[in-house]
């Protein structure tokens, strides 16, 4: 995985981001170098102009340099009014002297062409990773590098089935993804997710009969409780009075079965809400995977699989 193209955020307090910030020296290398740096918006004026903090300097990124696509009008001026008091990053275009103070002016977009440009090459399976930007019913929005925006749909968050995405992530959580497709055409990148939280085997091996764990109730039918031990690991608990979906519960573990890709259950109590717990991953060596297959060797019963190739598009 590579750290030039981090999203926004993740440079902001590193050594390196500080002391070019720090003086006017270190701002007129970073120009030279076209160095990628981060600051804090402070403001956006009228005309959309950002001021942001650079070390001890205060700078300016002119509206048209704010995003990618805000002067062709197919990036909206909300997508710069929303970093208002949040990382932003940019290279040095110039040094002003304004009023007796250095004025830095910056770009953004060029950071952000930099950007797409890179993450377009990536292949099909590269993991990258990517920042929680917006939760909506449909999916994560994440920042793929710099601000790049992307999506993760909510089928492709985990193996459960969840209602909302929010069911798993929080904002600004800093979480894994994997390119999934690349929309060459349209210039998206599609990502994914699930991949990346363990087959049944990896998430199974933590459980074993006689337990007694936290979990969620997912679905709640006529036979039974589908019950969440693991964002990528369900099990089926026997019906009992007063478990709704979406209820925390604690469960007792009764049986593991990896031949039948089964974990038999008995629900022990309600338990109060609480937030997601930080995802669990398990990354493959060397940052890419070429296929991911959920269901154990042993096991005959279809499954969720993925093959991550480049359709030429």
């Amino acid at each position: 995985m590579s750290d030039i193209f981090l999203p926004e955020g993740r440079l902001l307090n590193t050594p390196e981001n500080c002391r070019q910030c720090a003086s006017a020296a270190g701002l007129h290398r970073a120009m030279k170098r076209q160095t990628i740096l981060e600051g804090t918006a402070l403001m956006a004026k009228p005309d959309l102009t950002l001021r942001v903090a650079v070390g001890p300097y205060i700078g300016e990124i002119p509206r048209e340099e704010t995003a990618e696509g805000i002067a062709g009008g197919y990036t909206r001026d909300i997508a710069v009014l929303s970093r208002v008091g949040k990382p932003v990053c940019f290279v040095v275009e110039r040094l002003e002297e304004r009023d007796g103070a250095l004025l830095p002016i910056l770009s953004r977009r060029k950071v952000q062409e930099r950007a797409r440009a890179w993450l377009e090459e990536l292949p099909p399976g590269t993991v990258l990773p990517v920042t929680v930007t917006h939760l909506e019913p449909f999916g994560a929005f994440v920042d793929a590098g710099c601000g790049v925006s992307s999506l993760i749909c909510v089928e492709r968050i985990s193996i459960s089935r969840i209602p909302h995405p929010s069911q798993r992530f929080q904002v600004g959580d800093e979480i894994y993804a994997v390119v999934l497709e690349q929309d060459r055409a349209n210039r998206r990148l599609r990502l994914t997710h699930r991949e990346l939280l363990g087959t049944w085997s990896e998430n199974a091996q933590s459980f074993s009969a006689g337990m007694t764990v936290p979990g969620i109730a997912r679905s709640v039918l006529d036979y039974g409780i589908f019950v969440e031990l693991t964002p990528n690991l369900s099990g089926l608990a026997e019906v009992k009075e007063g478990i709704s979906e979406g209820d925390r519960v604690s469960v007792f573990v009764k049986a593991v079965l990896p031949q039948r890709m089964k974990c038999k259950l008995l629900v022990i109590d309600k338990l109060p809400p609480a937030p997601p717990l930080p995802c669990r991953y398990f990354l493959p060596a060397g940052g890419r995977m070429d296929r991911w297959d959920y269901a154990p060797a042993e096991t005959c019963r279809p499954a969720a699989q993925t093959i991550f190739e480049d359709v030429g598009q």
